[in-house]
């Protein structure tokens, strides 16, 4: 029997110091948006574009299965081998390393990978939710990859992923599940009162105005966390209400490292805070149920009908 060598264990919460990994980040911003754009041309619409984000595994990212004929293949990013998978069951699977390329290299070598295993889609080669965007094929300017700090933002993710999913559990209502949005890279969860929003104002660089308010055509609490290169230069949980109550902003938020940035409209938690904390998960925990609460109660949402505090309550195990 061969035994694969079991690497060191990770730090539970990662340092990710975006000046560190800035140009890093920037590419795998720009790489993910290439697979996503994939998922969001094969998968059948669901409201609030629940049909285009990624999704958290112990490796990385992946888009899960999407339908292709009568079958399906998914794309994964693994940040722990860095290779990038394609994998369409009994008709193959092909592997890209990553490794420092341009957007452009990684574009058409993905592309030639689908159409080596039958797969034939058409995306719009241009990012969005970015100010400047430049078109995938020409794009030669972001190509850094950090295998470290690739593997540390798949650490973090984990981490982020494992709690807000916790914190989703005891939700009764419409809600999203935990899911990667390429646009804003950004990892989110967002909860639904039920009742329908105002139109949103839009105004979001490089998105039509019309995806923001089909995203936000109802009521919602959303909470997250980014990777860094926000509203909020480093890594950070957030939380933000739409339409947003008046005195939100001065809601008592736990813990001690919590702060409202009037400007982005939002409630932020430091990953460093989170670091930091004697107890990360409870910290989060805290973060993610305060925002939550103050916003819910200054809306006015029939929380009652709408949460299990039986279930939120009690550990994962006796779910």
């Amino acid at each position: 029997m061969i035994e694969t060598p079991v690497p060191a264990a990770p730090a539970a919460w990662p340092a990710l110091p975006l000046a560190e990994w800035e140009d890093t980040r920037a590419t795998l911003h720009l790489w993910t948006q290439v697979v996503g754009k994939v998922r969001l041309a094969q998968c059948p619409w669901i409201n609030h574009w629940w049909h285009v984000p990624l999704y958290v595994t112990p490796r990385g990212l992946t888009t899960s299965a999407m339908p292709h004929g009568a079958g399906s293949f998914q794309v994964d990013f693994d940040f722990v081998d860095h290779r990038l998978v394609v994998d369409a069951g009994a008709a193959g699977t092909r592997t890209l390393p990553l490794e420092p390329r341009s957007v452009a290299d990684f574009h058409r070598e993905l592309m030639a990978a689908l159409a080596a295993l039958g797969i034939r889609t058409r995306i719009w080669p241009v990012p969005v939710e970015l100010a400047d965007p430049i078109p995938f094929p020409e794009d030669h300017v972001h190509a850094s990859y950090d295998p470290a700090y690739a593997r540390r933002f798949g650490e973090a993710l984990v981490q982020a992923d494992r709690v807000l999913r916790d914190f989703r559990s005891g939700f009764t209502g419409k809600c999203s599940p935990v899911h990667f949005f390429w646009g804003s890279f950004d990892l989110a969860v967002t909860r639904f009162s039920g009742r329908e929003a105002p139109p949103h104002p839009g105004g979001i660089p490089g998105l039509a105005d019309w995806v923001t308010r089909e995203a936000y055509s109802h009521e919602v609490s959303s909470a997250g966390w980014w990777p860094g290169g926000g509203p909020f230069p480093d890594a950070a949980f957030y939380a933000y209400m739409y339409p947003q109550p008046d005195g939100y902003g001065d809601a008592r938020v736990r813990p001690a490292g919590a702060r409202y940035l009037a400007g982005a409209g939002e409630w932020i938690l430091p990953h460093e805070a989170v670091r930091a904390a004697p107890n990360p998960d409870a910290a989060v925990r805290a973060f993610l149920e305060d925002t939550y609460a103050a916003g819910a109660d200054l809306a006015g949402w029939e929380r009652g009908a709408l949460e299990r505090p039986a279930l939120r309550n009690s550990p994962p195990g006796q779910r």
